[in-house]
C-alpha cells in the first residue's frame, strides 16, 4: 500500500512542440469510459467458469506471507477482512463485521461480527478467529508481515481483546484515521493456523505445495487446484455469506480459472485465441486488439492509474552537489518555470500514444474523491512564459552563446538521470532536454543503473542534480506519508528532515498529521487536497503523465464493473444468455 520508487523515463528524439489531437494506435477501436458511480448491479444467474491471466507463480499461500503481486493475485479472493472497499464510493463498508462503534474520542472501537459465518470447511466463523489473527499472527515479531506496519500506529500494536464470541474491541494508543481502511486486512482460521504459530513453523505454514483443501478461507472462492507454471482452478466457496437481493448465493459464476503466463505478449496471444475472457492491455496492445476486428471484444477505458510520474531538482543542502545549483533547485519560480517547459500534452501522444493524461498534481484521478480536475493549478506548456519567469529571477544569457547564466555568471547547465533500458523512460527525458534547450538550458541527460540511482537518491552523499522517477499510488493518502512528510524517507527532494526547513512543508506536514487522525471522511477530504493543492503550487516534484488503465473483455458478460483498483462487486458477475 506505500508508495514505492518507480524509476521513470528518457531515447533520443528529434523534438518540436506537438499538440494535436488523434485516435489511439489501431484508429477506430472505440474505447468505453467508465464511471463507477452509474455502476448498478443487476440480479443473475448462477453457472459458468470465468478464464484470466495470472502473471507468475505464487511464492506462498499464506495471505499473512504473500508481499509480491503473483501471490496475492492467486490467493486474495480466498479472504476477506472485517472492512472492504466500496470501489463506488471509496468508502470503506463493513464486511466480517457488520457493524461497529467508535469512542474515547476515535481511540476505541467496537466491531460487532456477522453471525452464522462458516469457514470454508464448515467451520464457525467467531471472535476468537479475529483475535488469534492480530495478537498471534500480525503482532507476532517472528513472523515477517508486511501487515504489521499498516497496524502499528507510531510503531505502537493495537490492543485487541475479545468481549464476547461476537464482538471485537480494539484500543488504538491514539486516533487513527486509516484504521477501517487497514482492517480489510485478510482475518485467518485459528482453529488450522493456531498450531503452526505455537510450533515455530507458521512461516512454512501454507507453502505452495501444500494441499488447496487445507487453505480454508471466508473469501468467495477455494482452491480446487494448482498446477504450477500451468493453472489455478477455482470453485465457489459453499460457504460465502453474501447473497443477492432474491436471497440467491454469491458468486454466481461457478468456477473460475486462473491461466499462468508471465509473458505479456503470450498472453495476449491466449486472449486472441479465446483461451481467456479478459486481459489488461498495455499501450501497444491497442493495434494488435484493432487488427482483430472483432465485434464481441469490449475496451475499457478505466482512466488514468494511481502511478504519477516526474521531474525532482534536489534540494537536500546536505548533498554533494554546487551550492549555487541548490539556490536555484529551491526557488520556487525556478521549479514553476521548468514546469512550464514540460510538454505534457506531446509526451502523452509521443510516448504513450495518447493512452496517458497530463499530470500536474501529486495524485491521479483514480484517487477519488481527493482529485477534482479544477481544484489544483495547471502550468500550462508555454516556453515564451518559461524563459520569462528565469528571466524574472535573474537568468540571462550574458555572452550571447544560448546558455542562460545565473547573476553571479554560472551557467545554467545541470544532469538529468534516469534507469537505463526503458525507452518510454528514455524519451521523455530527451523531449525535456530539447525544449529546455530552446529556453536557454543545457541538461546532460545520463541514464544509470537503477540500484544505482536508487542509492544516491535515498543515502548519503546524495549526490544527483535533477531525476525522472515515479510513484505507485495508495488507496488511502496516508500511506503516503513517507513521501509527503518532510521527515519522510521518501520525501525525494530533501529526506529525513529533522524539522521542516520552509513554511509551506511544515503546512503539509501539519495537514498529513491531521488527515492521520481526522475520523470524518468529509473533512478529511478537505484536509488532504489542502495539503496536494500546496504542494502543486510549490511544484517540489513536476509532474508529467499518468498512464490509462485499459481492459479488454469478451462481451458475454453482465455486471461487469472494471475500476482501475479492480471490480466492483466481483461477485455479480454472471455470463449473458
Amino acid at each position: 500500500m506505500r508508495p514505492v520508487l518507480l524509476a521513470f523515463l528518457v531515447a533520443f528524439l528529434a523534438f518540436f512542440p506537438f499538440h494535436r489531437s488523434k485516435s489511439p494506435e489501431g484508429g477506430s477501436l472505440p474505447l468505453i469510459k467508465v464511471d463507477p458511480m452509474n455502476f448498478s448491479p443487476k440480479p443473475g444467474k448462477e453457472g459458468g467458469t470465468l478464464y484470466f491471466i495470472l502473471n507468475g507463480d505464487p511464492k506462498t499461500l499464506n495471505p499473512a506471507l504473500a508481499q509480491e503481486t503473483t501471490s496475492t493475485a492467486v490467493i486474495g479472493d480466498l479472504f476477506t477482512g472485517l472492512t472492504k472497499l466500496d470501489l463506488k464510493t471509496m468508502e470503506v463498508k463493513p464486511d466480517l463485521a457488520q457493524s461497529w462503534e467508535v469512542s474515547e474520542k476515535g481511540r476505541v472501537w467496537t466491531f460487532h461480527l456477522r453471525r452464522n459465518i462458516r469457514w470454508s470447511d464448515g467451520e464457525p466463523f467467531t471472535a476468537e478467529d479475529v483475535v488469534f489473527t492480530f495478537n498471534k499472527v500480525y503482532y507476532n515479531d517472528s513472523i515477517p508481515s508486511s501487515t504489521r506496519d499498516i497496524l502499528t500506529v507510531k510503531g505502537k500494536k493495537i490492543k485487541v481483546e475479545k468481549v464476547d464470541p461476537y464482538t471485537v474491541r480494539f484500543t488504538l494508543p491514539e486516533p487513527f484515521a486509516p484504521f477501517l481502511n487497514a482492517l480489510s486486512a485478510a482475518i485467518l482460521p485459528k482453529h488450522k493456523l493456531e498450531r503452526y504459530v505455537d510450533a515455530g513453523t507458521f512461516n512454512t505454514a501454507w507453502n505452495v505445495n501444500t494441499d488447496p483443501r487445507e487453505i480454508v478461507g471466508t473469501g468467495p472462492w477455494v482452491i480446487k487446484e494448482y498446477v504450477k507454471g500451468q493453472r489455478v482452478v477455482y470453485e465457489r466457496n459453499p460457504y460465502y455469506y453474501e447473497r443477492d437481493e432474491r436471497g440467491k448465493r454469491l458468486p454466481y459464476m461457478e468456477r473460475k480459472v486462473g491461466v499462468i503466463v508471465s509473458d505479456p505478449d503470450t498472453a495476449l496471444l491466449k486472449f486472441s485465441n479465446q483461451e481467456v475472457d479478459y486481459i489488461g492491455l498495455r499501450t501497444q496492445d491497442i493495434q494488435h486488439i484493432a487488427k482483430m476486428k472483432r465485434e464481441d471484444i469490449k475496451v475499457y477505458d478505466l482512466g488514468s492509474t494511481p502511478s504519477t510520474t516526474f521531474m525532482v531538482f534536489n534540494q537536500n543542502p546536505k548533498a554533494k552537489i554546487p551550492k549555487y545549483k541548490l539556490k536555484w533547485f529551491q526557488n520556487r519560480l525556478f521549479r514553476v518555470a521548468i514546469s512550464h517547459a514540460i510538454d505534457r500534452e506531446g509526451i502523452c501522444y509521443l510516448v504513450y500514444n495518447g493512452l496517458a493524461k497530463p499530470l500536474y498534481t501529486p495524485i491521479t484521478e483514480a484517487n477519488r474523491p481527493y482529485y477534482t480536475e479544477d481544484y489544483y493549478p495547471k502550468f500550462e506548456y508555454d516556453l515564451r512564459k518559461a524563459r520569462q519567469i528565469l528571466e524574472s529571477i535573474g537568468f540571462r544569457d550574458r555572452n550571447g552563446d544560448g546558455i542562460l547564466e545565473d547573476p553571479e555568471g554560472h551557467e545554467l547547465k545541470f544532469t538529468l538521470i534516469t534507469n537505463a533500458g526503458n525507452k518510454e523512460r528514455e524519451t521523455i527525458g530527451n523531449i525535456i532536454k530539447e525544449d529546455l534547450k530552446k529556453i536557454g538550458i543545457e541538461v546532460h541527460f545520463q541514464p544509470i543503473d537503477f540500484n544505482s540511482l536508487v542509492a544516491r537518491l535515498t543515502s548519503p552523499p546524495y549526490e544527483w542534480e535533477a531525476v525522472i522517477i515515479g510513484l505507485t499510488g495508495s488507496l488511502d493518502p496516508h500511506f503516503g506519508r513517507n513521501v509527503w512528510h518532510s521527515s519522510g524517507t521518501l520525501h525525494m527532494w530533501y529526506p529525513r528532515q529533522e524539522k521542516p526547513t520552509t513554511d509551506w512543508e511544515a503546512e503539509v506536514d501539519r495537514l498529513i498529521d491531521l488527515g492521520a487522525v481526522e475520523l470524518n471522511f468529509e473533512r478529511r477530504v478537505e484536509i488532504y487536497r489542502e495539503a496536494y493543492r500546496l504542494i502543486t503550487e510549490q511544484q517540489p516534484m513536476i509532474f508529467i503523465a499518468t498512464p490509462k488503465s485499459l481492459l479488454a473483455v469478451y462481451d458475454k458478460f453482465e455486471n461487469l464493473f472494471p475500476t482501475v483498483w479492480g471490480w466492483y462487486e466481483e461477485v455479480r458477475l454472471f455470463i449473458r444468455d
